[in-house]
């Protein structure tokens, strides 16, 4: 089983680090945030640096909706203090057909949230940061120090013996500097991994997502009754579209106020991204004529294109769906890949890989964040000295290779073959099972036992 809990009495590597700890985390998304946020809790109060690569204080709004899982929940439980509502509540699964009827439903009860709401929620808890989303909790005594560091891009890491140098680049120079422990969570095009697996690429899948919100107030009465409360999927051969209810303006949960959000994923063939098909071009190519390579930025995507995949949607979706795509204001697409690194940890435990850093999973494990709640939390736990330092290795790996491998088997399954609707509901159903109640197989530990 999956337990993160082991036997400290046979296991003398569970004593934890006693001493005070300098700190880097490289990255300053949602898995920077909650591995700062799960370290400077510990009680050695350790001195965290938090270096995010963006120029600006904030990161920018992805205008995407989350699948909180039960361990983002479970951090949020043990490490949140803002003490407001995450997310919005969906009672039952439903699949669709061409028709916009419902071909099959059964009761499932899942939480879903938005990227916006976690990103400042966890900002109010690491770094007191204000915002329209919740009120900042009160600064306690006993904790860790955290500076957010913006604009500082990584370059490289060296191993100095008992630590790591870090180099780093700034608008107006750049500079070193050294840490007892840097934690790569600089997401799935890692600089931590690249320095220490250059050969690991992040490859093409052969299909997007494109994605987009719409204010649930602003569809018809029908279209809102198929998201509202329920967790709604459409199938085809080489399509795959799924839509929920998120929160809305700054977090809102207020019924009339929140965001039906879609994931409508569509085969674009093309030899890679480097090489991009004549399709796939086009459609990376924003308004101002720059091609992306992975992710269009929302409100960037060109008018042109984007009508082609609306006409498209009003062909091929149901009604619901082709409703709330054709609605979207701002778009965004993003190219589906691949990529793990062959283990986690580097330069005699000194650097650590954890998220999407270590294995970038495809949308549909709904699992990204999961991830990243799950490692920071028992990356704490190894550093207080509740679970081994074996363990810790065994579950997060076991972890990062089983749903990476499963979200490669369940797109290529979605968007490459023709399936019945069965074999698409037993796949969905796999991927939301608990991560407590997975067993996990022996090619995913054999390396750690």
């Amino acid at each position: 089983m999956s337990s993160s809990q082991t036997d400290r009495s046979a296991d003398p590597s569970c004593d934890g680090i006693k001493k005070r700890l300098d700190i880097v985390v490289v990255g300053g998304s949602l898995g920077g945030l909650c591995t700062a946020l799960a370290l400077k809790s510990l009680p050695q109060r350790h001195r965290i640096t938090i270096l995010e690569r963006n120029p600006t204080p904030l990161l920018h709004n992805q205008g995407a909706g989350i699948v909180a899982g039960g361990d983002t929940l479970g951090f949020f439980k043990r490490y949140d203090r803002c003490n407001r509502p995450l997310a919005v509540s969906s009672q039952r699964r439903q699949y669709l057909d061409k028709d916009g009827e419902i071909v099959h439903r059964e009761n499932m009860v899942q939480n879903m949230t938005s990227w916006d709401l976690v990103y400042y929620i966890l900002r109010a808890d690491v770094d007191y940061v204000h915002s329209a989303y919740c009120d900042v909790p009160v600064r306690r005594k006993e904790e860790g120090e955290v500076r957010h560091l913006h604009g500082h891009t990584v370059t490289g890491i060296k191993d100095k013996g008992e630590r790591v140098a870090v180099a780093y680049e700034m608008a107006d120079g750049g500079g070193t500097m050294e840490a007892d422990l840097v934690i790569g969570a600089d997401g799935p095009n890692s600089t931590i991994r690249a320095a220490m697996h250059p050969e690991v690429q992040r490859t093409y899948a052969g299909y997007v997502a494109l994605r987009g919100t719409v204010p649930e107030n602003e569809v018809t009465p029908k279209t809102r009754e198929a998201f509202s409360e329920r967790f709604t999927f459409f199938h085809a051969r080489g399509i795959q579209i799924l839509a929920y209810l998120i929160p809305g303006e700054s977090g809102t949960l207020e019924p009339g106020k929140r965001l039906i959000n879609f994931v409508y994923y569509t085969n674009f063939p093309s030899a890679s991204l480097d090489e991009p098909s004549n399709e796939l071009a086009e459609l990376m190519t924003d308004i101002d004529g720059v091609r992306h390579r992975i992710t269009m930025p929302p409100g960037k995507t060109n008018p042109a294109a984007w009508e082609k995949q609306r006409k498209i949607a009003r062909e091929k979706l149901p009604p619901p769906f082709a409703e709330i795509v054709r609605a979207t204001k701002k778009p965004f697409v993003q190219a589906i890949t691949d990529v793990i690194a062959p283990t986690n940890e580097f330069m005699d435990g000194k650097v650590v890989l954890i998220g999407d850093a270590l294995a970038g999973f495809r949308p549909h494990t709904v699992a990204s964040t999961s991830q990243a709640a799950f490692d920071a939390m028992i990356l704490a736990d190894m550093l207080e000295g509740k679970v081994s330092r074996k363990e810790w290795k065994k579950q997060t790996l076991a972890y990062a290779r089983t749903i990476q491998k499963r979200g490669v088997n369940m797109g290529n399954r979605s968007q490459h073959e023709d399936l019945p609707l069965e074999e698409h509901v037993r796949d969905r159903n796999l991927a939301s099972r608990p991560r407590e109640e997975e067993v996990w197989p022996e090619w995913a530990v054999a390396d750690v036992l």
